[in-house]
């Protein structure tokens, strides 16, 4: 579902977070704060890192990559934005979970986690940095399952492929215990209900 799609239904939510935490569609005019709230957020995360030096290359990432394919929520808080999510809705695809320093632990993170999978409800999948200790408990802890490692093409940095699915959708992929291969149920020769 994209951007103009949510902003037609009125999307808005109500988080559990409480009654000040809303969420919204992402408007062109939010572009600049959510690009200050990415690099206070990971230079947060990553103090020896120089991120105001990597602003530009996030801002044409974010407007050629991220803006024309990705969902992007926007939480607010009193109002103001404290994060957002971008996520593919097509190929389930999370590219970035950014909450502002100063609204970690608020219930921010678990509620932009909570829209990605409304807007991808059958699967998530996502990338995060092996040394990020915070967003592995925090991915684990909301049901993501390590499926592999690679190294971030951009940063150089390894990180830990990760994928988080719906009930439904990890039921549909296991055959039945009944079913012989090919996932059909055995043909045995015999009377009806011998099996």
């Amino acid at each position: 579902m994209a951007n103009a799609d949510l902003r037609a239904s009125g999307y808005m939510s109500r988080a559990m977070a409480g009654p000040d935490l809303a969420l919204r569609p992402y408007a062109a005019a939010d572009e600049e704060i959510l690009i200050e709230l990415w690099r206070r957020g990971w230079q947060q995360a990553y103090p020896e890192i120089d991120f105001t030096a990597r602003v530009a290359w996030w801002r044409a990432r974010w407007r050629n990559e991220l803006v024309p394919v990705a969902t992007i929520a926007v939480a607010e808080l009193a109002g103001k934005p404290v994060g957002f999510v971008t996520i593919d809705a097509k190929g389930g695809y999370l590219d970035q979970i950014v909450v502002a320093p100063e609204a970690w632990g608020r219930g921010v993170a678990e509620a932009l986690l909570a829209e990605a999978k409304r807007i991808s409800p059958e699967k998530i999948e996502l990338h995060v940095n092996t040394d990020n200790a915070r967003a592995l408990r925090f991915y684990e802890k909301h049901g993501f399952a390590v499926t592999g490692e690679g190294v971030n093409p951009h940063s150089g940095r390894p990180v830990l492929a990760m994928r988080w699915e719906s009930a439904s959708s990890r039921l549909a992929r296991e055959p039945s215990p009944l079913a012989g291969e090919g996932g059909s149920p055995e043909h045995r020769d015999g009377e009806p209900g011998e099996g």
